[in-house]
């Protein structure tokens, strides 16, 4: 099984290599991303290979068929970049549901402690010798209410993480997970509810077009004075000109953001020799209460190899039964997938 790897990244390839060449998949490597520029580069691939920001329109898809690609695998969790409803019928998308849930987590709670305890900050004026300690006061998170919007994989981990730190847990998600609520540490309540009472708000929903800007202007005057929000999952949960704006006027007291609505041109890419033409993105990384990093949180080795691993998998899955329990279909309630299901 030939398979056509885009986006490709140097810690992409040692994994997928070692699993692929354990089942028979050659991948062949493009730096490129998939996008209707570059879909021919699949000509003579039973497969493609994709990433968070490569493109998979309808036209983009429509090409795939007529090369006679059979299956686009997902090497993450998120589908938004996939038109589903014009797959349907035409191609397999598959997914890896969850990798190491603990890399993303871990990652968003490093992000909310680097914050407020100024670690960035220190870092730098002792790089410089420099060990005063004036405007790096923070404050404890024991005691305080975390907000957690969706409670999947990831939002559970990072709801144990909090409970570790002694913090009380609001939790949304449409569908609850069954056993989470203790009713006195944990507790499943509204949106509204949950902006309003919350010290920090942590995302860990897939996006869309229910959870599009879930924090926009409305639901940032809905919370408390000083809320520190955390995004590790997906760029557009978040209105960036309604959190920026919510950061000038004192509203939000500290953004610690993984994701970006508008990244696709930007993360994992040098552009430390050019002019960033974002203003927002740019304004939001001048903000002395703003932390940024590129789309890092699942690197890990961990997770790495269980990507790898889940799409190799998936691929030999599909291959030997034309069907596979990750798949993809807007016709299966998107987030669940296929199940094993056969939707062809």
């Amino acid at each position: 099984m030939k398979i056509a790897f885009f986006d490709t990244k140097p810690y992409d390839k040692p994994a997928f290599e070692k699993y692929g060449a354990e089942k028979g998949i050659t991948f062949k490597f493009y730096e490129t991303k998939l996008n209707e520029d570059t879909v021919d580069l699949a000509h003579g691939a039973d497969g493609v290979c994709v990433f968070v920001n490569d493109t998979v329109n309808a036209a983009v898809i429509d090409r795939l068929c007529e090369l006679g690609v059979k299956v686009v695998a997902l090497r993450c969790a998120g589908f938004n970049n996939v038109d589903m409803k014009h797959a349907y019928g035409k191609i397999h998308v598959l997914r890896v549901p969850a990798y190491s849930p603990y890399a993303v987590a871990e990652h968003a709670m490093a992000l909310l402690l680097t914050s407020i305890r100024r670690i960035h900050k220190a870092y730098i004026r002792t790089k410089d010798f420099n060990f005063s300690l004036g405007g790096l006061t923070g404050f404890d998170l024991h005691g305080k209410t975390v907000g957690v919007i969706g409670t999947g994989r990831i939002g559970r981990v990072f709801i144990n993480i909090c409970r570790g730190f002694g913090m009380k847990v609001l939790a949304y998600d449409k569908f609850p997970a069954e056993g989470l609520e203790d009713g006195e540490n944990i507790r499943y309540v509204s949106l509204d509810e949950l902006f309003e009472n919350s010290d920090i708000i942590s995302l860990h929903c897939p996006l869309n077009e229910e959870t599009r800007h879930v924090i926009d202007a409305s639901s940032i005057e809905k919370c408390k004075r000083g809320v520190v929000i955390l995004n590790t999952s997906r760029g557009g949960l978040v209105d960036a000109e309604a959190l920026l704006a919510g950061i000038k006027s004192r509203k939000v007291g500290a953004a610690c953001l993984d994701v970006y609505e508008e990244e696709s041109e930007l993360f994992f890419e040098d552009k430390s020799g050019h002019i960033l033409e974002d203003d927002t993105l740019a304004r939001l990384i001048s903000m002395p209460n703003v932390i940024v990093t590129s789309h890092q949180a699942f690197l890990t080795e961990e997770a790495l190899s269980n990507i790898a691993e889940t799409t190799v998998n998936n691929l030999v899955e599909l291959l030997n039964n034309n069907c596979c329990e990750n798949e993809l279909c807007h016709k299966c309630s998107g987030a669940e997938g296929c199940r094993g299901r056969k939707c062809f």
